[in-house]
């Protein structure tokens, strides 16, 4: 018995170890692509739609348990292909901050720092909200919160549409897809 929860939990960390390598590099971002016009916008309402716990609740018990578990993992790859889509922006809008942040105008080097900031926090939930997918993928069944995901991506928007104005007024900074 004993050697069994061994295994448990030496799997379980191998898990976590890999799964955390496969996030920070789905994370990472070529060094050509930096610019604003590499950010893929993202649909926050969608996006939300899929991490709706009263979505999952309602699916839980309208469906047949092997259906529900296989509509859930579907819904879990989909967040996860949103939330590493986030990380990625996040990750522009980190350098779009930093090649402003040498600004002469007080506005827009507060304006940059504050989407830096934003961007990195994002970054970082990212990365641990992947974890969280890839664990939750192996038992569906076990509840995940990640709203607060798309919270910060829709402030992190509202920064970078900031700085976008402040620095060139005619051409709009657009990180999430426009409502229907």
């Amino acid at each position: 018995m004993t050697l069994a929860i061994v295994l448990v939990i030496a799997a379980i960390v191998s898990l976590v170890l890999i799964v955390s390598a496969a996030a920070s590099r789905g994370l990472q971002l070529s060094g050509k692509s930096h610019s604003a016009e590499h950010i893929q916008p993202i649909d926050v309402e969608a996006f939300r739609n899929l991490v709706n716990t009263a979505d999952d609740e309602f699916l839980r018990v309208s469906l047949a348990p092997r259906q529900f578990r296989t509509v859930r993992r579907a819904r879990l790859l989909a967040t996860a292909a949103y939330i590493s889509q986030a990380g990625r922006n996040a990750a522009l809008l980190v350098r779009m901050g930093q090649a402003a942040l040498p600004s002469s105008d007080l506005r827009t080097e507060q304006a940059a720092q504050e989407l830096i900031n934003d961007a990195l926090r994002l970054r970082r939930n990212a990365a641990f909200a992947l974890l969280r997918i890839y664990l939750v993928l192996a038992w569906p069944n076990s509840r995940l919160a990640a709203g607060g995901i798309a919270d910060r991506y829709e402030h992190l928007s509202g920064s970078a549409m900031l700085l976008g104005r402040l620095q060139n007024p005619a051409t709009p900074v657009r990180v999430a897809a426009r409502s229907r």
